[in-house]
């Protein structure tokens, strides 16, 4: 398991725009959030970082998004060379985890691209106007380091934006798989 880090945009950054298919086929957009808060989650399915975090993610999204925060997950990995994360597989995901959140397909890699998006999990939080707030980790625990999955750092941010508080300083950057782009589409932000 390489660990690659989130590249930590600017706060402050408005959120790219976005409309892609969800494993229903529906389209699903930024514009659909607009005056709220909006988290907006790389994920796939066959990472073990993200696998780690589902059933908890599960549980902690449906709360939030009872309290106002929408919520949308992304996977923009190659399905070419990863077809475990497959818009299918990304069905069955949601059943068997319970997402109450849309799970988009950006197919093209245009919108991973356009957030910046280096690993999975990777975890992006906008204010109502859809400025970053937070950009950074679950929290603290990962797969075998035997630290409870609590969702603290994430949790922290949303409690701070629904309650209009400022960003939270000293944010850590999320740590998973990298995106798996695909050949020859790798982006310049990797260094």
């Amino acid at each position: 398991m390489a660990l690659t880090p989130s590249t930590m945009p600017e706060i402050g950054t408005p959120a790219p725009d976005f409309a892609l298919p969800d494993t229903a086929g529906s389209t699903v957009s930024r514009t659909d959030f607009e005056g709220t808060p909006l988290l907006v989650m790389f994920l796939c399915n066959h990472c073990p970082y993200v696998k780690h975090l589902k059933t908890h993610l599960s549980g902690l999204a449906r709360e939030y998004q009872e309290r106002g925060v929408g919520i949308v997950a992304i996977n923009a990995n190659d399905i070419d060379s990863y077809p475990e994360d497959s818009p299918p597989n990304m069905a069955r995901d949601v059943e068997a985890f319970g997402y109450s959140f849309p799970y988009l397909f950006d197919r093209e890699q245009d919108v991973a691209r356009a957030y910046r998006a280096a690993c999975t999990p990777d975890f992006f939080l906008y204010d109502s106007d859809h400025r970053l707030v937070y950009r950074g980790q679950y929290d603290d625990s990962r797969p075998g380091n035997d630290i409870e999955i609590t969702g603290g750092d994430l949790r922290a941010a949303m409690d701070a934006v629904l309650a209009g508080d400022p960003p939270l300083p000293g944010q850590v950057p999320s740590v998973g798989c990298n995106v798996k782009w695909k050949p020859g589409n790798a982006p310049d932000y990797y260094g």
